[in-house]
């Protein structure tokens, strides 16, 4: 029998938010509200919280003041899932955003995809299921 285990105070979530950190938050803040077309949800100064989809945020952060400080190499990516890649790729390609990869497709995974940059190098991965 698996046990489950419920969060502090019965609740729901009520947000998902990954934090990536910026040398140039102004710049970050125009590529997802103009490129991304993100809505922002939360201004808390030094730290923008942009809505992607239901409860799920990307909180772009000056790392002068946040808890961690913009690194050169970016091992994480954001993953968006989409009902149109191919117009999503064109669209990126329009945009002439960094590093948009050619379309490819993974079988095993089931998805149909393309990769970009964000301007400080963190990679977007635009999906869509294809079964």
């Amino acid at each position: 029998m698996t046990a489950r285990l419920d969060p502090p105070g019965g609740g729901a979530v009520e947000l998902a938010i990954t934090f990536f950190y910026y040398r140039d938050l102004d710049a970050a803040m125009r590529f997802y509200e103009d490129v991304m077309n993100f809505k922002l949800a939360i201004d808390q100064g030094w730290s923008k919280i942009y809505r992607i989809s239901g409860a799920a945020h990307l909180g772009l952060v000056d790392e002068a003041r946040g808890m961690h400080r913009s690194a050169p190499e970016k091992p994480v990516q954001l993953c968006i899932r989409v009902p149109d890649v191919d117009a999503w790729h064109d669209y990126a390609k329009a945009k002439e955003v960094a590093n948009v990869s050619k379309l490819f497709v993974n079988d095993a995974l089931g998805i149909r995809a393309f990769v970009f940059d964000d301007p400080e190098g963190y990679q977007i991965e635009v999906q869509s299921a294809t079964r």
